[in-house]
């Protein structure tokens, strides 16, 4: 009959209709399922934390005659042999780390000398310049010239014929410019050093009676020439004071 007909299909369609509608939800939560959370607000970038100073290295290293073609010669007291190179970091002038630093200094001293350049690593003591005299070919004018600190040098002692402690790699000199050597009569021979003479300067790398660094030297032996009286050797540290 016409109206059962169109009763039957009313219901074809509704039915039709309510499957399509469950199909077509796709990623759609059911009904009835809980809301996701919210996502939360993506954390801002950190800022990547300082660096830290560079730590303080070294190495000791054996030594040639050809590494020391200027500061060694036969006839000298000690001979390659008997010296090591240390290379370690340092405190510049700039205020910062720097690594190649290379002190040419007795065997038997290195182990020593390493905990002593240690301590002044750690204090911030500043050192301008740290090569084998050997860069300067073996002229202690020019080494000094340059504010070079350095130790062995097969050389006599300052106005003496005898062997300087350099000659046996047991002397050090430390920023040349900054800590002179003034005669007896008041002369420095390096011009632009001239004012160093003057002992109450509190330059950089200035060294004075008593301080941290001529402590660090103290606590393996070595004496320094700031306290001769006249002449003083204000750069100078070695293992007899002399």
């Amino acid at each position: 009959m016409p109206g059962s007909r169109l009763v039957y299909a009313t219901a074809l369609v509704t039915a039709l209709a309510v499957t399509a509608t469950g199909c077509g939800r796709g990623s759609e939560e059911p009904a009835g399922a809980p809301a996701a959370p919210p996502t939360a607000p993506a954390t801002p970038p950190q800022a990547a934390p300082s660096p830290s100073p560079t730590a303080f290295q070294s190495q000791i290293k054996k030594v040639t005659a050809g590494d020391l073609e200027h500061s060694w010669r036969q006839g000298c007291p000690v001979g390659p042999s008997g010296l090591r190179m240390i290379e370690m970091t340092y405190w510049g002038m700039d205020k910062k780390p720097h690594t190649g630093g290379r002190l040419v200094v007795n065997a038997d001293a290195a182990n020593d000398l390493v905990k002593v350049f240690r301590k002044l690593y750690d204090m911030r003591y500043p050192i301008a310049r740290m090569e084998p005299v050997d860069a300067y070919k073996g002229s202690d004018f020019d080494s000094i010239e340059a504010n070079n600190t350095s130790a062995f040098n097969c050389r006599r002692a300052t106005g003496s014929s005898n062997w300087s402690q350099h000659a046996l790699g047991l002397a050090i000199d430390i920023n040349p410019c900054e800590n002179p050597y003034v005669s007896a009569d008041g002369t420095v021979a390096h011009k632009n050093c001239v004012k160093f003479k003057n002992r109450e300067r509190r330059d950089p790398g200035v060294i004075h009676a008593g301080d941290r660094v001529v402590r660090a030297f103290a606590s393996i032996g070595w004496g320094w020439g700031g306290d001769w009286g006249g002449p003083w050797d204000y750069q100078h540290f070695s293992s007899t004071g002399r």
